[in-house]
């Protein structure tokens, strides 16, 4: 019906905006990611800490490399769904697609 297809095509749009809204996410904890490391690299920041001797720096750096896992994991998910709405070689599907992927960039 053509209610239908017009909720189908929103919500490719939606998913697509929120795939764009996820990978700049992603992208943002690599920088605090990149921001948290040490900035020497001296031989006491390559060496393994001893135990229970953690700096705050590697814990931060532990919590945005798990961030970014599951926004990868999320990011995956959503394009593969995209991917299979677009292979279903409808038109109106495809061009909702690019309008949410065009949004979701720009926005």
């Amino acid at each position: 019906s053509p209610a239908g297809m017009a909720l189908s095509v929103l919500v490719i749009l939606l998913l697509s905006v929120l795939y764009e809204a996820v990978k700049m996410g992603k992208a943002v904890l690599l920088r605090r990611a990149l921001l948290a490391l040490p900035r020497s690299l001296s031989q006491e920041a390559l060496t393994e800490p001893q135990e229970g001797d953690s700096s705050p720096a590697q814990g931060r750096w532990f919590w945005f490399h798990v961030g970014q896992t599951l926004f990868h994991v999320v990011q995956v998910v959503l394009g593969y769904m995209v991917m299979l709405a677009v292979m279903s070689y409808n038109a109106w599907i495809f061009l909702g697609a690019i309008a949410g992927s065009t949004l979701g960039y720009f926005m």
